[in-house]
């Protein structure tokens, strides 16, 4: 079933390994088919490296397994409360890329210093707090923090970022990666200069509706 979403699905997760946003088995992304509702995630604990597309997990947005031989990601029920939650949404992502996690070990949502955080994010990119892994709680605060944002940082665990579709929510961890990175050396520098919010709004517009090819 969904051949072409779990090829899809698969060569994202390399995509993580390509930036260097995950290390051993942590992390994983998922995708949705608006036709059938189905879910294709990652499986749990299976290494990056030998990840075939056959490998890819399919569920329904209640958990059920539809199709796959392994058992999914310890993250499952946190992408399917996304996906109930959020009809726009068509991917999710969970890493715990470095300077991220480095925001939320501290607790602090990062801040918007950078155009190419405007550019994407229209904003900081937020927090939310401490939840235990497994469940749907974390779903529940990603669903209540996350905003018109594309990602979000949970305190002491990582980054979640979602997407219209699973290339749109890999491209969102990348781009978070980069700006947490850019910004915690901005602060190592010196005390970084917020962009004003109306400024914000502007970057964010052209590049939605200007930027690339329309």
């Amino acid at each position: 079933m969904l051949d072409e979403l779990r090829r899809q699905v698969c060569s994202l997760h390399m995509e993580l390994t390509r930036y260097n946003l995950v290390v051993w088995t942590m992390g994983n992304v998922s995708a949705r088919d608006p036709q059938s509702n189905l879910v294709v995630i990652k499986p749990s604990g299976v290494r990056y490296e030998s990840m075939k597309p056959a490998d890819m997990v399919i569920v329904d947005l209640d958990g059920n397994v539809v199709e796959g031989a392994y058992k999914y990601s310890s993250d499952t029920l946190t992408h399917l409360y996304i996906y109930r939650h959020r009809p726009d949404v068509n991917g999710v992502v969970h890493t715990h890329s470095t300077f991220a996690t480095a925001f939320a070990a501290v607790g602090k949502p990062i801040p918007c210093f950078l155009t190419g955080m405007a550019d994407e994010f229209g904003g900081e990119i937020p927090l939310g707090g401490f939840c235990l892994i497994g469940g749907i709680e974390i779903g529940k605060v990603i669903i209540e923090r996350i905003g018109a944002s594309k990602a979000i940082l949970m305190q002491n665990h990582g980054l979640f970022t979602i997407g219209k579709t699973g290339e749109e929510a890999v491209k969102a961890a990348v781009m978070a990666e980069d700006a947490a990175r850019t910004s915690f050396y901005a602060l190592q520098l010196g005390t970084p200069i917020l962009i004003e919010p109306q400024n914000i709004a502007r970057l964010y517009e052209r590049y939605t509706n200007v930027y690339g090819q329309q």
